[in-house]
């Protein structure tokens, strides 16, 4: 650390770190195309000097504010949530401060107010956490010049969209796979809400995986909330015992918390399968096999490509691969 009075200037953290000032500037400005190990030593020159850029000469020279809106709508489950947070943490990593919006409902007129509203504040890029397909579809409408990057599953007709999230059709594959490879053949589904797209695609997944295999689940309608999930549970208690089936995929942890507590009273067994890796799913009295979704890569790789398209450069939209973390509820 500085111990003198001198505020250090970046000529001298380009020195410390034996790189260019351009270089230095692109690491304080949090653009892409650094090498990380480059990064990790401009960082450290930064940490030991005790620079610190000066924010306002910065956004009148660059013409850039460092602002990056964030815009969550209708949603503050555990997906859309950690999801924000990860986004936030990674903003802040990359030298930028976000500005939030949380709207409590899908209501078009105030998503495009808020949309405008940031523009006012020449937020650098914009990031739309969309959990409903109306919301997805609104982005359709906007006229901007701003960077847009919707965090979601991208509608099948809505191709041209810049879209990244968690591969959901892959994380309901990987849950069926998993009980075929048990050997179910009689399963039940319970989804989501049909208008959000996250449980479309879960769903989608779910009946492809299915139908490979000759197998048709039985469907049940859910909300997100464990109350639905007991709801699906009682309904599955209340089939005649033979014709049961022997397993169940949720499309969420809750849903899946509220089917095992309605079937802890039933004298047959059940496999159960959930969505999140929330939390509370290891610590269950039985713990609970479930789909794991890394929010952590999904906020930086959602900063990244904000970035690229801010700097005028490619973004990778590739979506993220989740997992399957087995535990004693689906054995």
């Amino acid at each position: 650390m500085n111990s003198g009075h001198r505020t250090p200037t970046m000529n001298e953290v380009a020195r410390k770190a034996a790189v260019s000032v351009q270089t230095v500037s692109r690491v304080v400005n949090g653009f892409p195309g650094v090498k990380e190990s480059t990064r990790k030593r401009v960082n450290a020159a930064i940490q030991e000097l005790g620079y610190r850029p000066n924010l306002t000469a910065r956004a009148l020279v660059t013409r850039r504010s460092g602002l990056i809106g964030v815009v969550s709508v209708g949603s503050f489950l555990h997906g859309p949530t950690n999801t924000l947070a990860a986004i936030e943490k990674a903003a802040r990593k990359n030298g930028r401060l976000t500005l939030l919006a949380a709207i409590e409902n899908s209501d078009e007129i105030e998503f495009l107010k808020t949309i405008e509203e940031f523009q006012e504040r020449n937020v650098e890029g914009l990031v739309i956490i969309a959990s409903r397909e109306a919301v997805v579809r609104y982005c359709t409408h906007l006229k901007l010049t701003t960077p847009l990057i919707i965090v979601g599953p991208r509608p099948a007709d809505l191709g041209s969209l810049p879209c990244l999230s968690v591969d959901q059709f892959a994380g309901a594959k990987l849950a069926i796979d998993h009980l075929l490879d048990l050997g179910h053949r009689d399963i039940a589904l319970v989804t989501g809400p049909r208008q959000w797209v996250d449980a479309q695609q879960r769903l989608e997944g779910a009946l492809a995986t299915c139908e490979s295999q000759g197998v048709h689940p039985r469907i049940f309608s859910g909300d997100w909330s464990p109350q639905s999930g007991f709801l699906a549970g009682e309904w599955l208690n209340s089939l005649p015992e033979p014709s049961r089936p022997t397993a169940v995929f949720a499309a969420n942890d809750s849903m899946a918390m509220g089917i095992m507590r309605a079937l802890s009273s039933s004298t047959t067994h059940m496999a159960v399968v959930g969505f999140d890796n929330i939390p509370e799913s290891e610590f269950l009295t039985i713990p609970l096999t479930t789909i794991h979704q890394d929010f952590a890569t999904l906020g930086r790789r959602v900063l990244e490509a904000l970035l690229a398209l801010i700097a005028g450069e490619e973004a990778d939209f590739s979506p993220i691969a989740p997992h399957l973390i087995i535990r004693e509820s689906s054995l």
